[in-house]
Order: C-alpha cells, then structure tokens, then sequence
C-alpha cells in the first residue's frame, strides 16, 4: 500500500472518468445552502506536475487528460477546477481529488481527508492542511468512525490503489457498511477494470448489498504494451440527481477516443 505513488498515473483517463463524475456531483451538493461534509479515503498529496518525469515516465496524462481536456465545455465544474489549478500552479498542473474538491467547496463545507503514504501525507498537509483535517491513518477506518459525519450532507470518495490481495473485498464491505451507518451520504468508489474483470466480483457484493447503488463503467485501449488497466468504473451509492446526464457525457467522450 505505502509503495503506491499517484504522480505515475495523474491525469490518466480513469483519472478524468473518475474527477469529472466527482466535480459534477460536488457541484450539485453546493448548490442548497446547507453545509456538507466530504471524505476521503486515500487522498494522496493532491496536486501533480504532469510535467515532472513521473508523469512523462508512464505518459498516461499525455493520453488522458492532454486528450480530453477540450471536450468538456468551460464552465463544466471539472473544467473549472482544471483551469483554477493551473492558474495557480501552472499549465502543467493537475488537481487530486481532494484540491479537486477544495476549488469547489465552499467555506462552510468541511473536508475529512485521509493518507497513509508519509510524503504524500507531508505533501496534502502542506497543500491543504488549513482546509482539510488531515489524518495519517487507515482511510476505511476514518471513514467509518465519522459516519454520519457532521453535517451529514455529503460525499465519500473511495479511491484506493487495489494493490493488496483482499482490497476488492475489503471496498464491498466498506461502501456496504458506510450506506447502512451514512443514509444520506452519497458513497462513490472507484476501481481500474483490468484484464480477468478482478472487480466483478466486489460489484457484485455491493449491487446485491445496495440494489440502488449507480454503476458507471468506459472502456480505452491500454496506455502501453503489458499496461492491464482497460476501463474505469464506479459504483455511486445514493447518486445525485444531475449525475446521470453527466455521466451520459463521459460515456460519449470515452466512446469518441476509440
């Protein structure tokens, strides 16, 4: 788990999938008056240089957001997020989920983050430390000790690297119990769809677990030979209402790169 460095993959395309589908839905919570709260569980440092040798390393920004970026109109709340990003750091950065959820939250919101990784720990704090509770500790745990967080208008992303055995069962059991313990909460995960479908059956778990719960799946070519990621997926549990047409959209935009 504590090898698992995002820079490799910022602004890949499962990246684009999973922060459009987020921004969107962000976008919708702020729209009442009422406060909200939003967790999430494996935050990494929270902003990238996609021109960093990381980044031009793998060169999957280059064929993820470097290929997409226009196809969402300006005042997409994505879009937004990007542009605010790279106003304030530069045209070559990219936002992580959680200053992705900074830009468009607003100050009466509050922001539970957790990351175990000590220097990308170092590096959210650094960036968002008076925004954000920041915590060095098990993501899943966090999550679960504060449900139903204060307010309880919300959202978690759950975004882990899936690089442990049992992680896949361990994530159907945690948006499981975080849709029993947080009614109201809008639960998102995401997962990478890889060679073999190893998320088939976690998807399974929590359809049969939370019937209602919104599946999202888009399909690319791997970035590289031997690369095993072909798709992005999501599982939303209580999805906001203007998610759908939203997701609509991205199917488009993926189908469009094939």
């Amino acid at each position: 788990m504590l090898s698992y460095q995002h820079a490799y993959h910022a602004g890949n395309l499962a990246d684009v999938h999973k922060h459009a589908a987020l921004a969107v839905a962000l976008d919708y919570l702020v729209q009442k008056d009422k406060p909200l709260s939003y967790v999430e569980t494996h935050a990494g440092r929270g902003l990238y240089d996609l021109g960093d040798p990381f980044a031009l390393k793998t060169g999957e920004a280059a064929a993820g957001i470097g290929r997409v970026a226009g196809r969402f109109a300006a005042d997409h709340p994505y879009a937004r997020a990007l542009a605010r990003t790279r106003a304030l750091h530069g045209a070559a950065a990219y936002p992580g989920s959680p200053l992705l959820a900074a830009h468009l939250l607003r100050p009466q919101d509050r922001m539970h983050l957790a990351e175990l990784h000590p220097q990308e720990y170092a590096g959210l704090r650094a960036l968002l430390g008076t925004r954000a509770t920041i915590q060095q500790r098990d993501g899943a745990k966090m999550a679960l000790a504060l449900a139903p967080p204060e307010p309880r208008r919300g959202l978690c992303l759950i975004d882990p690297s899936y690089e442990l055995k049992d992680d896949h069962a361990a994530m159907a059991t945690l948006v499981t119990r975080l849709g029993r313990k947080w009614g109201v909460g809008v639960v998102m995960l995401w997962y990478p769809i890889l060679d073999g479908a190893p998320h088939a059956p976690m998807t399974a778990a929590i359809g049969a677990a939370i019937p209602q719960a919104l599946r999202h799946e888009v399909r690319f070519a791997p970035v590289r030979p031997g690369h095993r990621m072909c798709g992005s997926g999501l599982m939303i549990v209580n999805p906001p209402y203007a998610l759908t047409p939203a997701l609509d959209h991205l199917t488009r935009v993926f189908q469009e790169l094939t």
